[in-house]
């Protein structure tokens, strides 16, 4: 969907920003991928290890480095092609025991379940 959504646009729609003060669409695109990556890491840790205390990252920080500046979006969305498969692969197997798995994130200060994070990605 989101390949179909960029399809085509020109530099200067890619570097239109979708709101005042807001990320360009190409910042957007490159922060799903990193966005994630990083929920798809932390699922790993929460099934291979006891409750895991997560690492939290700059997202805004991140949007302003040279990649998330690129017009190409082509390795973002390919990444999330391959990323969404595997994650997809990997909820399917997955039952409730593993589903009421958790890891700790820092900055809210809380334990999140992954049926809970699982529907923040939905």
């Amino acid at each position: 969907m989101l390949e179909l959504e960029t399809q085509g646009l020109n530099m200067e729609q890619l570097n239109w920003p979708y709101r005042p003060g807001g990320w360009s669409i190409k910042q957007v695109v490159h922060h799903i991928a990193d966005s994630h990556m990083n929920a798809f890491i932390r699922f790993g840790l929460a099934l291979t290890e006891q409750r895991p205390v997560i690492q939290p990252y700059f997202e805004d920080r991140w949007a302003e480095l040279a990649d998330s500046k690129n017009e190409d979006l082509a390795g973002s969305l390919s990444i999330l092609r391959g990323l969404h498969g595997r994650w997809a692969q990997l909820l399917q197997g997955l039952g409730p025991a593993e589903l009421a798995r958790s890891f700790d994130h820092p900055e809210s200060d809380r334990k999140i379940p992954l049926d809970e994070n699982t529907g923040l990605y939905a």
